[in-house]
């Protein structure tokens, strides 16, 4: 997929961030969108289907975690990647940001070739995801890849893109234990930086989205998915 068939969606109340991440991002052949609020964001969103939302934290009225959460909700939208902007010094935790749903985050101000670097690293985790887009029929759940949700019973369970990366990834090695690392790698990117707690947060979210407790912990080394 070329830069041009990309589209992403810049939203922040700071009309010169949105200029100057606009337009570096449009030096690299990206289509980009822009948003001042967090309404005109859902709007957008919901129209336009963008494969990335850079998504700023602190916002009158509708904050981004707030944002971020209602994204969460929408069936059509579950593939989307979502990257918190946030300011230094601001009181933000990464685990919040983690648990209403976002990818990954950026912390502001920060240098244009950096932030391409960043927004590229991410989205070389899109284009590479496999093109297979059978499901996966387990005993508890159905993993459709094509639409990005989970199917347990009659309900539809949205996950985020990396919740759902995660999940696939550990369902395909069924009994083998997958350290860290490999995780970190396989789902993240080794251009992403993230903590171990990025993933403990992911995979508490998804046993409590689908209600299992299939991925066992193995303390010290990293994760197994076992059904049950």
């Amino acid at each position: 997929m070329e830069n041009s068939e990309i589209t992403i969606l810049l939203v922040d109340d700071e009309p010169d961030i949105l200029e100057f991440l606009g337009y570096n991002l449009g030096k690299e052949g990206y289509r980009v969108l822009k948003a001042k609020n967090g309404k005109k964001a859902l709007a957008l969103a919901a129209a336009e289907h963008p494969q990335l939302i850079v998504l700023d934290v602190m916002m009158p009225e509708m904050d981004g975690m707030e944002v971020c959460t209602e994204l969460r909700k929408m069936p059509d939208l579950s593939g989307v990647l979502i990257a918190f902007l946030t300011a230094r010094g601001e009181d933000y935790s990464q685990i919040a940001g983690f648990d209403a749903g976002a990818d990954d985050y950026i912390t502001k101000p920060i240098k244009p070739k950096l932030f391409v670097s960043r927004v590229n690293a991410l989205l070389r985790r899109f284009r590479e995801m496999p093109a297979d887009t059978g499901s996966i029929r387990l005993k508890e759940f159905t993993i459709d890849r094509e639409r990005y949700v989970v199917v347990k019973g009659n309900e539809e369970v949205v996950l985020a893109r990396k919740e759902f990366e995660l999940l696939q990834f550990l369902v395909s090695r069924p009994g083998k234990v997958v350290n860290r690392e490999e995780i970190l790698a396989q789902v993240w990117g080794e251009d992403v930086v993230v903590g171990d707690r990025t993933i403990d947060v992911h995979i508490r979210r998804i046993r409590e989205k689908l209600g299992i407790e299939s991925i066992r912990t193995i303390k010290g080394v990293g994760y197994k998915f076992e059904e049950e």
